[in-house]
């Protein structure tokens, strides 16, 4: 394929606007905070979002008697530890508004290992002070310009009996009421929205809608979430479970502009607040190099779509379905406990690198440059999700633009299934779920890229690339211009080695 000369747009950084995260307080641990610094300097995402901000771990909410009648108490000082932390690594919360506090609840169902009350409030007044108490202290220790930029999101899937009692959705929309006026009430420019629902509730969607425009409620943008995997095949520890096409993803994506298109909320900003492939947190192909090429095509296009689309989560610091117990596990994390990097790490590592100009996108590549005229591939072999054998061999064949220059340098950067795979190295390692410091060294080594470099020749101001990609491989290819900076003097022939005399 002949790459064009010229851009044809900017690359959207939707994919890195939000990442998922485990419950709040986990953000308190110490491998919690050197995996989100690791995360920071090498991909550097914008928001990050987490359920459990107002659950009883957090301690916000402190119900008690005095005087013979009841008060409530504000705590935040987990949630300043949490949120100064974030800051300090240059990632701001994307705030969810859940799950209700066990004093403040009108029933006992929980979800989870760590028991989220996902019941309405026993009192809509007490409920209504929380928030409001809550964001106004986000605004009086960080300032209201900071706290402007912090989505606030109302709730988690609430279309789903596990995350909301009975699923009642007019139970939800007088939360959603309540709440962004609340929101709405510290400061007027705050962002609200929601309503963070999960995959195949439609109408969902459509009545919401319309209830905030019959109501005219606040709201500053629409949220959903997006999963491609079949019913869960149950193990000791750990689930499989079909796939759907990564196609079916961007078809997720698109379904809020879709649906609201004509209607009272079109134009709004629609996140992606949750997206992975699967929605259990022990599916082993979350830790496989198939899940990165699975998801490529997926980062590679969704800006098109959405304006963002966080994926759940950065790391496997993560337990709603109790605590882990072995180091891979099958988590939803782009990293493994003890800061091993997945397949799927490097994807996001790989789009970090590439510039901001579209030149061509197809369905196996995306080509940008930068402002300096670095050009970058991102390649990815196809993933087959019907148990068909893995392709070995799938070959991209590109024309580069590349300019004036003699030559060009390239730097690949590979995972697949032989390359940079930790997973592929710790089942050869006999699956140690908890390895020995040598055995984590051997795994962080296995974890990075092969690389390689080369001066490529430029013909007519192009570099012609032929990458052949193994199974599952993703790839990222940065070409430089060359300028000549060898001094006249210089031979490398006069090397031993190097050159004829050396023989």
């Amino acid at each position: 394929m002949r790459v064009p000369s010229e851009a044809s747009g900017r690359l959207s950084d939707a994919w890195r606007f939000c990442v998922g995260t485990g419950r709040f307080e986990l953000a308190l641990r110490r491998d919690y905070q050197d995996s989100l610094a690791l995360i920071q300097r090498e991909i550097g995402f914008r928001h990050i979002r987490g359920h459990g901000l107002l659950s009883d771990g957090a301690g916000v909410h402190q119900p008690y008697e005095y005087a013979g009648a009841r008060h409530v108490r504000h705590s935040f000082t987990y949630v300043d530890q949490v949120i100064d932390a974030y800051l300090e690594l240059g990632i701001r919360p994307f705030v969810e508004l859940g799950f209700m506090p066990s004093g403040l609840a009108s029933g006992d169902q929980t979800v989870f290992w760590w028991q989220g009350n996902v019941t309405p409030p026993s009192s809509w007044r007490e409920w209504a002070e929380l928030v409001r108490a809550t964001v106004a202290h986000l605004v009086d220790r960080y300032g209201l310009d900071e706290v402007r930029t912090w989505p606030i999101e109302v709730w988690n899937e609430p279309n789903l009996k596990d995350f909301w009692q009975d699923a009642d959705q007019d139970a939800y929309h007088r939360l959603y009421e309540v709440s962004a006026h609340a929101v709405k009430e510290v400061d007027a420019s705050l962002q609200v929205g929601g309503p963070a629902i999960s995959p195949g509730s439609d109408e969902f969607l459509a009545r919401f809608a319309d209830f905030v425009a019959g109501r005219s409620l606040p709201i500053d943008f629409v949220s959903r979430h997006a999963y491609t995997s079949g019913p869960a095949q149950h193990v000791p520890f750990g689930v499989h479970q079909t796939l759907a096409p990564a196609s079916k993803l961007l078809e997720q994506f698109a379904t809020p502009r879709r649906q609201l298109a004509g209607g009272p909320l079109e134009g709004l900003p629609v996140h992606i607040t949750e997206f992975n492939s699967s929605y259990r947190p022990d599916n082993p192909v979350h830790d496989t190099a198939f899940h990165a090429a699975y998801l490529a095509p997926v980062l590679a296009a969704g800006g098109e779509l959405v304006d963002s689309f966080s994926y759940w989560t950065f790391s496997d610091m993560f337990e709603e379905q109790g605590i882990p117990t072995s180091i891979f596990h099958g988590g939803f994390g782009l990293l493994t406990h003890r800061q091993i990097k997945k397949p799927t790490y490097h994807l996001y590592a790989f789009m970090a690198r590439m510039g901001e100009q579209i030149l061509a996108r197809g369905e196996d590549h995306l080509v940008t440059r930068d402002g300096d005229g670095r050009v970058t591939v991102l390649a990815w072999a196809p993933a087959d999700v019907t148990g068909a054998p893995a392709v070995d061999g799938h070959t991209v064949r590109l024309s580069i633009p590349i300019g004036e220059a003699a030559s060009a340098f390239e730097l690949r950067s590979s995972v697949s299934e032989e390359k940079g795979n930790a997973w592929a190295a710790w089942r050869e390692l006999g699956r140690p779920s908890s390895p020995r410091p040598r055995e984590l060294d051997v795994l962080r080594e296995a974890a990075e890229p092969a690389r390689s470099h080369r001066g490529l020749p430029v013909e007519d101001g192009r570099v012609d690339l032929d990458l052949r990609l193994d199974r599952h491989e993703v790839t990222l290819v940065e070409l430089t211009p060359v300028v000549d900076r060898t001094p006249p003097w210089w031979d490398d022939r006069r090397l031993l080695g190097l050159g004829e005399e050396s023989r």
